[in-house]
């Protein structure tokens, strides 16, 4: 964070000094975890009905604090009172402090990103695309809600040239709140599908939600919308910034085309850029992605539309994309098992979208090969919930998956869906848990395999986990 005295920094949450010398400077980190706590940091102390951070006030102070943000008074060992700043709500202080931050730094650019799926994968890909340009900050993995984004924002600091924020939602409004916190100059908006219907209670709620992020842009902020999903397009109109359309469709500023698909499903094609040309006409340039999925070419030409209205030279920008890699784990993560099999651990979530692109990559890497599918439970579906099972097991048979494990007995309508295809020549199991899953890709597997393994935080992750401990390569690290 940038040094602020303790006087400025209660200003900004509107807040009281307890025994703290208004003159002292907060010169490191805000953390809300005891134990990350540095000399010179902020400690922020939630209250909560099981933990509360009050109680680890004073070993913050003693790993060097210079002051608790927190909601009511604390002492320390001696009985003396802790150096505070007061507060009724520290989350909404933390948010305020956040966009006080922000509001400090003219030259800082945000880039907020939304949408129902990829939206982690495109943020990481704007942030590498970002930091060959200067210093950038970015949500780590998933820490995208209201507590996630005031603390990355309050990681940035004077030398920090871009902040890539990843947006989430539960509902009409949040995405609001979040671009009032840390407001965007660039929007990115990904998708609209029906990961956490049950919670929005439509497709077209959760289309509102999303364009929230391009309707609190700026007129001289960017749109940047993914120009082959009709609902993300239609938020043109909602926003006073300037468009720019990704995607494949013909219209599309950036834009792919000739995509091919390599063994490991990773894509080439055709960068085209409609004014990147020397002259201020086309540019085309080959792009080879190192990434797995044929769905990774529409977050690449995302990411590729942010990085050039940041800076990134047009001529920079295809080699820059085939250098791009995961950052967030078990995400299209591909290793090989000393066997020859080949597994992709896509088990960090999943909604019918996202589950939907790593059949289809499962198939693509498939060709000649024989593919098995573990899936798991979809969580926050709500009246959605059987028929986006039953329509990810259809797709699975449709795409000719000859192995099907489906984990659990609340996952069992993808089964039914895969079962119900006629003329599917593959099959399809369900089993009660994890270890029974392990059990039955070990019994079914053979050498030259591809598996994918995929399901919301359920434990799926262990059957890849189980799979991975006879991986190739040093500590069974990924050979993609």
């Amino acid at each position: 964070m940038i040094a602020l005295t303790l006087a400025e920094v209660a200003a900004a949450v509107r807040g009281r000094l307890v025994a703290a010398d208004p003159a002292t400077e907060v010169t490191g980190s805000v953390e809300f975890d005891s134990r990350k706590v540095a000399p010179g940091g902020l400690f922020v102390a939630f209250p909560g009905e099981k933990v509360d951070g009050h109680d680890y006030a004073a070993g913050a102070v003693a790993a060097g604090a210079v002051a608790v943000l927190g909601s009511r008074e604390v002492t320390g060992p001696d009985g003396e009172p802790l150096p505070m700043v007061l507060v009724d709500d520290a989350l909404a202080a933390m948010a305020r402090l956040a966009r006080a931050v922000v509001d400090r730094l003219p030259g800082l650019t945000v880039v907020g990103v939304t949408g129902s799926s990829g939206k982690t994968t495109t943020k990481d890909l704007i942030a590498q695309l970002a930091a060959r340009i200067g210093p950038t900050a970015a949500t780590p993995g998933t820490f995208n809600n209201e507590l996630g984004h005031p603390y990355t924002a309050l990681r940035v600091d004077r030398e920090t040239r871009f902040l890539v924020l990843e947006k989430s939602a539960r509902g009409v409004g949040h995405v609001r709140y979040l671009c009032e916190v840390v407001p965007p100059r660039i929007g990115v908006v990904i998708n609209v599908g029906v990961a956490h219907i049950g919670e929005f209670g439509s497709v077209d709620a959760i289309a509102v939600a999303k364009g929230e992020l391009v309707e609190a842009l700026p007129a001289d902020g960017v749109a940047v919308l993914n120009a082959d999903d009709p609902r993300v397009r239609a938020m043109a109109e909602r926003t006073s910034a300037r468009v720019v359309l990704a995607g494949e469709a013909a219209d599309a500023q950036v834009r792919a085309e000739d995509v091919t698909l390599d063994e490991r499903g990773r894509a080439s094609y055709t960068l085209v850029l409609a004014d990147g040309g020397p002259d201020g006409g086309p540019l085309r340039a080959p792009v080879r992605l190192g990434l797995t999925g044929r769905h990774q070419v529409g977050n690449s030409l995302l990411a590729a539309a942010v990085a050039r209205e940041i800076g990134l030279p047009a001529a920079d920008l295809a080699v820059a994309l085939g250098e791009l890699g995961m950052v967030s784990t078990r995400r299209m993560d591909v290793f090989d098992r000393a066997d020859g099999t080949t597994v992709i651990d896509d088990s960090y979530n999943a909604n019918p979208a996202s589950t939907a692109a790593a059949l289809r990559a499962l198939a693509g890497m498939g060709r000649g090969r024989r593919t098995v599918a573990v899936l798991g439970y979809m969580a926050e579906l709500g009246d959605h919930e059987r028929a986006g099972h039953v329509e990810v097991g259809r797709l699975a048979a449709e795409l000719g998956v000859d192995h099907l494990v489906v984990v659990g007995e609340s996952a069992a309508p993808i089964h039914e869906g895969a079962s119900a295809v006629a003329n599917w020549g593959g099959e399809s199991v369900l089993v009660t848990d994890q270890a029974a899953a392990v059990e039955e890709v070990r019994r079914q597997a053979r050498p030259g395999d591809v598996v994918l393994v995929k399901g919301s935080r359920y434990r799926t992750w262990e059957v890849a986990d189980a799979l991975r401990a006879e991986a190739t390569g040093p500590g069974g690290e990924a050979s993609a």
